[in-house]
């Protein structure tokens, strides 16, 4: 830092009061970032206070990190520097809301699981289903514009958010969009914003799309037993007159199961999972199309209850598997549909080649494909494995991030891999937002 810690917290608390400004360790530890602990944590309670914050960090040229629940800040390489955590957490609140209109704007501190209570009551809801579940942010999961498995059927956050209102680095709020679902023409900075992972400004409301709730919803389990059965299916299941809200292919070593006990048929290497939605005469019409492509492929088919803990494990995989692997590693390909499971068998295969084990789950509707490196201990042919299998996405006509690692693999291989033609306007787009670099610096593609 170059300035001390107590003129900071002094000129700070001034601002926000004593209590924003923290700077006990243990307090701090909990904002770590790939081991990394900040000095102090930020904890503004309005819009206005981020851009205040932000200013005075430009002034002091100190490097902040934006988070809300802190559940996507393993995804990124490690920063160049970490000066303070800049918590939203107090910015919760509801600002407006129509669900006639289907629309909505909340304050970017609120979490998922706040803000599905809030709609839900009205039959209306989000679909999303996003690493940290009920625990991440609004403002969190657009900046790293997050989705699961249902984004075959609704989109990611890019698509339903109308509006946005960043807090900039020179002080000021900045306004995209609006908060009806047609807004005017012109380049949308809202999307610019989704997904720039806190590097370009600071989300601190947003106004999004809702959704109705679906009347009824059922999830099957189809045991496929190979990938081969798998990718048949699925591809019948395409064109079929079936429209599935999910569909995963999961493959995965033995010991590793979505569910906490077997089903009833015993387990299988591969398996669909889909989930349907409609009337009830709709979910049995459903049912009956699963149950004869089912019968002609020879695969089992299952109906499976309560299957939302299945589709939360799916979704995210990290806070499912890293208490029984402490070292886990989770890659995320974004292929051509059709590459899917050829993708995850090459995944099983170079897993087996350095003895690692393995899960992996394929959105087969829209080849987004997590392949997940099961490991107690990190080797030695980890970063190998990640590299062919980085070489192999790229093959079958996409890329490979790794979403979540050991620090120590990030010290022998870049997360976002090879860069792309458009880095010069993204470091370009960067120092007209930041030139300072005082957001997240280093955690983007290329070093941004």
């Amino acid at each position: 830092m170059t300035v001390a810690l107590d003129s900071v917290r002094t000129e700070l608390a001034a601002l926000l009061g004593v209590a924003g400004v923290l700077t006990d360790r243990a307090a701090c530890a909990a904002f770590a970032v790939d081991g990394i602990v900040p000095d102090f944590i930020a904890t503004p309670s309005t819009a206005e206070h981020v851009a205040s914050i932000l200013a005075f960090a430009n002034e002091h040229q100190l490097a902040l990190i934006p988070c809300g629940s802190g559940t996507k800040l393993s995804t990124g390489n490690p920063p160049k520097r970490y000066d303070a955590a800049l918590s939203l957490r107090k910015l919760n609140r509801l600002i407006h809301y129509e669900p006639a209109d289907l629309t909505i704007t909340v304050e970017a501190g609120m979490t998922f699981g706040e803000f599905q209570e809030l709609v839900g009551r009205d039959g209306l809801w989000l679909p999303l289903d996003v690493r940290g579940g009920a625990q991440s942010s609004i403002g969190g999961i657009i900046a790293a514009n997050a989705a699961g498995p249902l984004r075959q059927s609704f989109g990611g956050p890019r698509d339903m958010v109308l509006g946005l209102k960043i807090a900039t680095t020179d002080g000021k709020i900045a306004k995209t969009g609006g908060r009806v679902v047609k807004n005017v023409a012109g380049y949308d900075l809202g999307k610019l914003l989704t997904g720039s992972f806190g590097t370009l400004g600071v989300i601190v409301e947003a106004s999004l799309k809702l959704f109705t709730k679906p009347p009824a919803r059922a999830t099957y389990l189809i045991r496929a037993g190979t990938l081969e059965v798998a990718r048949d299916l699925r591809g019948r299941i395409r064109c079929s007159p079936l429209d599935p809200l999910r569909l995963v292919v999961a493959c995965s070593d033995a010991g590793v199961r979505l569910r906490d006990s077997a089903p009833d048929g015993g387990m299988s290497e591969t398996d669909l999972w889909i989930e349907v939605s409609g009337s009830d005469r709709v979910t049995r019409r459903c049912e009956q199309e699963l149950t004869n492509l089912s019968a002609a492929a020879g695969a089992d088919l299952e109906r499976v209850g309560k299957a939302e803990e299945v589709w939360d494990r799916i979704a995210d995989p990290a806070r499912w598997l890293q208490s029984k692997y402490p070292e886990l590693s989770i890659l995320k390909a974004a292929l051509p549909p059709r590459a899917s499971e050829e993708f995850l068998s090459r995944g099983r295969q170079q897993a087996e080649s350095e003895q690692i084990g393995f899960a992996g789950f394929a959105q087969a509707g829209v080849g987004i494909v997590h392949a997940c490196l099961l490991q107690q201990t990190l080797t030695p042919g980890t970063a190998g494995a990640v590299v062919k299998l980085r070489q192999a996405a790229e093959d079958l006509g996409g890329t490979l991030i790794i979403e979540h690692c050991p620090v120590a693999l990030k010290s022998q291989i870049d997360v976002w891999g090879a860069r792309g033609d458009d880095l010069d306007a993204m470091r370009k787009l960067k120092s007209a937002w930041d030139p300072l670099e005082i957001l997240s610096p280093g955690r983007f593609v290329g070093g941004i």
